[in-house]
């Protein structure tokens, strides 16, 4: 990610949180739209890790890293803990769930045989840096693939794929799409790219920058900004814990997300992305989808971005 910002959640929230109905409905796209209400059943986060594979023997050779993280038992992950529907920890229980908490479970199972993973918390400054003295095997952190990036560490994916989006008070219907943001106070993180986005899609639009999400949200709550753009995999975070504000439209960039992994390690590449192939062969990726993304999203799982389909991956 181009350090977009980690969402700080209320009590209520995580207890939200804690507590969501899973749902999923509708027809298939791309980039789905944030859901109104309604759907089918979908799997609970546990059932979804409880049904992941694990790799045989003959998948993972000796004196590859993979060997030294299932004689460790442990498989060391950076990435962050407040992130809803991403990576958001229980203040109760301790647990992480989310899409990239699901992932790094299910990966950490395929390896040792059991879904755990040694969280290491990051940031957008530390993460190249903790891949590339070992401090952790993988980043999973809503991490956007590029080739600068790529000349640091190596991106197994692309495994996901978001944009630049919309939110807005729950109230406004003069903005649902990119073009109605002319002349409008327009807010983004000062650390994202999307501030960069809108000089090109949206050059009449005033725009203010904030060091973090929080104060992007409260802008845009008190009517000091008409909207806030950012990636919609984490304003829909925003609008899940905050009934004052609503996300709109379809995302007008991309953002590619990839798992970070060592580039001293090609094998551990290789072999992530093989266990994304199988994972998305088989339903397990749609699934972990419906029982974390899909909880907001209206649409069936979208079709997951082709593996190496970017630059960088």
């Amino acid at each position: 990610m181009h350090v977009r910002s980690r969402l700080s959640l209320t009590g209520a929230a995580l207890a939200a949180a804690c507590a969501i109905s899973l749902t999923a409905c509708g027809s298939s796209a791309t980039l789905p739209t944030p859901k109104s209400s309604g759907g089918a059943a979908a799997p609970t986060f546990q059932q979804v890790l409880d049904a992941g594979p694990v790799a045989p023997a003959s998948a993972i050779p000796d004196g590859s890293l993979m060997a030294k993280i299932k004689a460790r038992g442990t498989l060391n992950v950076g990435g962050t803990d407040t992130s809803a529907l991403f990576s958001l920890k229980d203040p109760v229980s301790g647990k992480l769930t989310g899409f990239d908490a699901g992932l790094a479970q299910l990966l950490a199972k395929y390896i040792t045989g059991k879904a755990g993973e040694n969280l290491v918390l990051v940031t957008a400054d530390t993460r190249e840096t903790l891949l590339q003295n070992g401090t952790v095997d993988t980043v999973f952190a809503t991490y956007t693939i590029t080739p600068a990036r790529a000349q640091k560490v190596a991106f197994a994916g692309p495994y996901y794929s978001s944009g630049d989006a919309i939110l807005v008070a729950k109230d406004n219907t003069s903005i649902t799409k990119v073009d109605d943001l002319a002349g409008k106070t327009v807010c983004t993180e000062s650390s994202s790219t999307a501030a960069n986005d809108l000089k090109q899609y949206a050059p009449t639009a005033k725009v203010i920058l904030f060091q973090t999400n929080a104060e992007c949200q409260q802008a845009v709550e008190q009517g000091r900004a008409d909207a806030y753009v950012l990636d919609q995999a984490l304003l829909l975070g925003d609008q899940y814990r905050d009934p004052k504000v609503k996300v709109v439209g379809q995302p007008f960039t991309s953002e590619p997300y990839g798992i970070g992994v060592p580039l001293a390690s090609p094998e551990m590449k290789a072999f992530v992305n093989d266990w994304l192939k199988q994972i998305q062969a088989d339903g397990e990726w749609a699934k972990l989808w419906q029982a974390t993304i899909g909880s907001v999203l209206s649409g069936s799982a979208p079709t997951p971005p082709v593996i190496g389909s970017v630059q960088g991956s």
